[in-house]
């Protein structure tokens, strides 16, 4: 059973656990520092958007969604690496969307350029807006 709880400062080892096993590897790729202070610099970032995403009440993942006026903004989206590949991202994403949706309001994204997670954004009909350097930009827009 999905679930999401609002992360608390308890979570940042955790946390840090999580992004190191998820974002190293394509961080260094891209030339970005992967020290603790940095990885701890992101989590700090919008923390009070983080959710915990909980499978049958276990931590597996962290959705940083930013719902603004007139966009929503995924600033983190991760799951460990053992619950990846089980649809459990695409359900993550659909809900995001599905309310997104319901409020007919754009969500927008960046992925680094080296992520495999590029190929579900755009699955899930995310949309191209442009690139730097480091990273991929994606819109998606309501069907409402």
């Amino acid at each position: 059973m999905l679930a999401y709880r609002t992360a608390q400062t308890q979570d940042i080892e955790y946390l840090l656990w999580l992004r190191k096993q998820t974002m190293t590897t394509y961080l260094e790729q891209a030339g970005i520092a992967t020290t603790d202070e940095a990885h701890l610099l992101r989590i700090h970032y919008q923390f009070e958007n983080a959710q915990v995403i909980l499978w049958k009440n276990e931590p597996i993942g962290l959705l940083k969604l930013v719902k603004g006026q007139d966009i929503w903004e995924i600033v983190q989206f991760q799951l460990a690496p053992k619950n990846q590949g089980q649809g459990i991202g695409r359900q993550v994403l659909a809900s995001v969307l599905e309310a997104a949706n319901s409020n007919q309001i754009p969500v927008k994204l960046s992925v680094l350029k080296q992520n495999p997670a590029k190929r579900l954004y755009e699955k899930m009909g995310f949309k191209s807006t442009h690139e730097d350097e480091e990273s991929y930009y994606f819109i998606y827009n309501s069907e409402v």
